[in-house]
């Protein structure tokens, strides 16, 4: 998730601000973004672009972004997606000719396909990037229009995918040029100035009075004219319906208003999701990571904590969908697994961070068994992903809460994906519930926005019961179990609540025997009639002995007369249980938390990424 910023001053702005301040002083603000490289586009007497690899206070150092001197600026910290991390991949990105500097935040559908008819059209690139098509894009309609604005334009319909773009040319050095979809992009209005943000921290020091752009929103801005026009309709859009007044200080707003880092990412989910998607869509690595499945010989599928239950979740999935039986194991415990793996094996290795240290000697055995590696990660270049034959990345930004919430998401998103595209591949997989769980996964954003407006108000509400507990159960059967132990995993991290999660089949097999009265128990309950026939019988056993039972489940279950508490979620095939019913259990323990007096963003003894055994 990268940092934009974009300032347009007028003349007495311009004498007394340095425009390379202030996009400097902005990408610090944004920093909390992540990011590996940054670099700034000034119009000055000519266009002027600095970057490179690195943090921004050693990229100052050496480039001087603070000194640079013009009326118009664009600057840019990058979270790598396309190409490695490096002084070239970093942005702004120019056209042949150098007259487009563009930045830009999201993923680009179908870049190849754009990049390839460039090429063919004498276009010439210099980076790994998706981004870099933009600027090519522009420069080819200008040939044709003579007109900035309407070559932009035509520039944006043609791209799929997430973005928000902002666009500066020595040919309007007056003007920056945006566009957005998806990618989160504001306005700040102020006294002869305007600016343009990915988040409100970076205007904030300038203005309180914003606006929030709306998808398929495209316009330019000038020191004194905010102009925007709604791509899908053509018509002008009225800015001043849309300002409004920033409340909040700065060291708040850069939770962008939520009170934590773990609620902002919880939200953050249908936007997290849908770049996992346009990621993996246009991924080239997927066909070759589906033929190393068809080819192995056993495939095992590893994680630690939240990625362990993503890998359990693409076990069961995969093994469903494909007819091959996939052997999850839990990072740390590779060693057990290790003398049945011989030359052609397959193992998967989920890792947010890809720096997870018993992740990554489980990858190191394997591979010197002559495993071949298939990652799934969020950091590009990191360890895990370096180490491997194949990686297919998440994309789902920095997540700054310790507590993995956009990690599982989008990482079962990713799986999910990976499962029917090998399902499809070997023919065990029909037709038309492919395209049914294909069309899912698409839908996937607006499933997780769903999802989180029916939880938000019932979860609240559930937490200040369960906060009183010192303990409760989280069951589920199949697909829900790996989402049950993930909600568990989250109330014990963030509200320390001792919670144990198994298959509800196992209840009557001992665990029983702890529950009593007003004992909280979970139950997920995914969209399988068949699933759901078996969890009647084990929400009536636990009903029978006093148990407080709150269910997850599908809109119109059969369970719900029987419990204490529904939370309704969308309808979706059963490979989607993660998408849809994930949040609910992420927003209880995280309300848990706060009822507590905890800070979820700060859960004792943990750390975001573990790099030791």
């Amino acid at each position: 998730m990268c940092g934009i910023i974009g300032a347009c001053l007028g003349s007495q702005a311009c004498r007394n601000l340095v425009i390379g301040e202030i996009i400097f002083n902005g990408l610090l603000r944004l920093e909390y973004r992540g990011y590996d490289s940054a670099g700034v586009a000034v119009i000055a007497d000519e266009l002027v672009v600095r970057k490179g690899k690195g943090k921004l206070i050693e990229l100052n150092a050496r480039l001087n972004f603070k000194e640079l001197r013009g009326c118009t600026g664009i600057g840019h910290t990058r979270w790598a997606t396309h190409g490695v991390p490096n002084d070239i991949n970093a942005h702004p990105h120019v056209d042949c000719r150098k007259m487009f500097a563009v930045v830009h935040n999201g993923v680009l559908e179908n870049f190849t396909e754009l990049k390839r008819v460039l090429k063919n059209g004498g276009h010439v690139f210099a980076s790994d990037t998706d981004t870099e098509v933009i600027p090519h894009l522009v420069e080819e309609h200008y040939y044709k229009t003579g007109n900035v604005y309407e070559s932009f334009k035509e520039a944006v319909k043609t791209l799929k995918g997430s973005y928000a773009i902002l666009l500066v040319t020595p040919l309007e050095p007056f003007k920056i040029f945006f566009a957005k979809k998806d990618s989160p992009l504001i306005i700040g209005l102020g006294e002869g100035f305007n600016l343009l943000a990915s988040d409100i921290p970076a205007v904030l020091p300038h203005t309180r009075s914003v606006v929030v752009i709306r998808d398929y929103w495209v316009g330019f801005i000038t020191p004194d004219e905010v102009f925007v026009e709604d791509l899908t309709s053509g018509r002008r859009v009225e800015v001043k319906d849309y300002i409004r007044t920033v409340e909040w200080s700065l060291s708040e707003a850069e939770k962008s208003g939520y009170p934590h880092f773990m609620l902002k990412e919880i939200y953050e989910q249908p936007r997290a999701v849908m770049e996992t998607l346009y990621g993996a869509l246009n991924d080239q690595l997927i066909p070759e990571a589906v033929k190393l499945l068809i080819d192995a010989g056993k495939i095992y599928v590893t994680g630690a904590g939240t990625s362990f239950h993503a890998a359990e979740h693409f076990s069961i999935t995969g093994t469903k969908l494909a007819g091959k039986p996939i052997i999850s194991f839990i990072s740390s415990e590779y060693d057990t697994y290790l003398p049945a793996t011989s030359e052609g094996d397959v193992l998967i290795v989920v890792s947010q961070s890809g720096e997870t240290m018993d992740s990554l000697k489980a990858l190191r055995a394997f591979k010197r068994r002559g495993a071949r590696i298939i990652s799934v990660s969020n950091v590009i270049d990191s360890a895990i992903p370096r180490e491997s034959h194949i990686t297919l990345y998440t994309r789902a930004g920095p997540e700054i809460g310790v507590a993995a919430t956009k990690t599982f998401t989008t990482q079962t998103t990713l799986l999910t994906y990976l499962a029917v595209r090998l399902g499809e591949a070997v023919g065990r997989l029909d037709v038309g519930e492919g395209k049914e769980i294909l069309g899912n996964i698409g839908s996937a954003g607006s499933l997780v926005k769903e999802a989180l407006e029916s939880a938000e108000k019932l979860a609240k509400k559930l937490a200040t019961a369960i906060s009183r507990s010192s303990s409760a159960y989280y069951l589920s059967r199949g697909v829900g179990v790996p989402v049950a132990k993930e909600g568990a995993l989250k109330i014990k991290e963030v509200a320390y609540v001792h919670a144990e999660s198994y298959p509800a089949g196992e209840s009557k097999h001992g665990p029983i025997a702890l529950v009593e009265n007003s004992f909280p128990v979970v139950f997920v309950i995914p969209n399988d009639s068949y699933l759901e026939a078996l969890l009647l019988g084990n929400i009536e056993e636990m009903k029978a002995r006093g148990a407080y039972v709150v269910g997850v489940g599908p809109e119109g279950s059969r369970t719900m007369e029987l419990l204490n508490e529904f939370i309704p979620v969308p309808k979706a095939h059963w490979a989607l249980t993660p998408v849809t019913h994930t949040v609910p259990l992420q927003l209880l323990a995280y309300y848990a938390a706060v009822e507590k007096g905890f800070d979820p963003d700060k859960p004792r003894n943990l750390a975001k990424t573990v790099t030791v055994e």
